[in-house]
């Protein structure tokens, strides 16, 4: 087997306009199936895709594929992963890896007693900038870096798609939070090379007219004592920036604007802390998204048999974070005025 055969279980718009055009892109795989059980979805799918089979029966579409990338509604991934792990079937679950920690407590069980991949596409890991990034603060460039600060917000109405289900709360397991905040965790862990813990969090219903939180403030702090802070929201007009990342060092401030989300590009600042001089930092394969780098290295896992380079209990470990922040949240939530 040269090339990966992936299938893509859930249709909708990041698995159409990002995961299966990186599919398509990748050097060492090919989007040989689309299970989705609206008919609609797989109407859009046979006209983008249309050498990909088409399943709405689920152990079907799982015969056809050596890997499925999970991009369902969070509620529904469970059943999608266990019955993966049935059938053999490699998994690369979208974040959150699902409505509850019990469930993704549940998924990782599964596939490790049937002895296959999981592994959870967090895609900001895998970012060109987030990359540099990493090899700057490991070469101490930064000096003894002190805190983390990301802003990841964007608009998020009632009216979004035909079925906004992220503001679903038994079907997404919270809002703004609960689908933004993973990224943000987990790649402030990622980058200091070290888990968070003492996760706080402050959620509003501010903006928009649903009963999940249109946005959140986390804190976190790194068992070496970096401080993360985090704003995540679905009430950021869009033509604000809103997408940012800071890391805050002894020497130098590290900035990344707009590479927070699916799509190549972004730049990335240094500032020297002695001069207050500036500088833009090249970014090698800059042009890459991060969607094509995670597709192709969970690929190379699976075709080779090496480990992907994250591994489920950290995934899980973000999951707990995740969830400690949305009850916390959730407890003092007020209501919109």
């Amino acid at each position: 087997m040269t090339r990966l055969r992936w299938g893509i279980a859930g249709f909708g718009w990041v698995a159409r306009d990002f995961a299966a055009p990186a599919i398509a892109a990748s050097a060492n795989g090919v989007l040989a199936a689309i299970y989705d059980t609206s008919g609609k979805a797989r109407q859009q799918a046979a006209s983008a895709f249309p050498d990909a089979s088409l399943h709405s029966d689920l152990d079907r579409f799982l015969g056809e594929v050596d890997a499925v990338y999970v991009a369902t509604p969070n509620h529904a991934h469970r059943e999608i992963v266990e019955a993966a792990a049935r059938a053999g079937v490699a998994v690369f679950c979208e974040k959150p890896m699902a409505a509850t920690w019990q469930d993704a407590e549940a998924m990782v069980a599964a596939c490790a007693r049937a002895g296959i991949l999981y592994a959870t596409a967090f895609d900001q890991r895998f970012h060109p900038a987030h990359l540099q990034a990493a090899g700057l603060i490991r070469e101490g460039a930064l000096g003894r870096l002190f805190a983390v600060r990301i802003a990841y917000c964007c608009w998020l109405d009632s009216n979004f798609q035909d079925d906004n289900w992220r503001i679903d709360r038994a079907r997404a397991g919270g809002g703004a939070l609960m689908d933004l905040a993973p990224h943000g965790l987990d790649l402030a862990s990622c980058l200091l090379g070290e888990p968070l813990t003492n996760v706080a969090a402050l959620a509003q219903t501010r903006v928009q007219d649903y009963a999940v939180e249109d946005g959140a403030m986390i804190i976190a702090r790194s068992v070496s004592g970096v401080l993360v802070q985090l704003h995540v929201a679905y009430n950021c007009p869009e033509i604000f920036p809103r997408r940012r990342l800071e890391l805050l060092g002894t020497r130098a401030q590290l900035v990344a604007c707009d590479t927070m989300g699916q799509t190549a590009g972004g730049t990335l600042t240094m500032t020297d802390a002695a001069t207050g001089a500036s500088r833009q930092v090249p970014v090698p394969g800059t042009e890459r998204s991060p969607f094509l780098n995670q597709m192709e290295a969970f690929a190379q896992a699976c075709l080779t048999g090496r480990p992907f380079p994250h591994q489920p209990s950290q995934d899980l470990h973000i999951m707990e974070l995740v969830a400690q922040a949305q009850r916390q949240a959730e407890a003092t939530l007020p209501h919109a005025a």
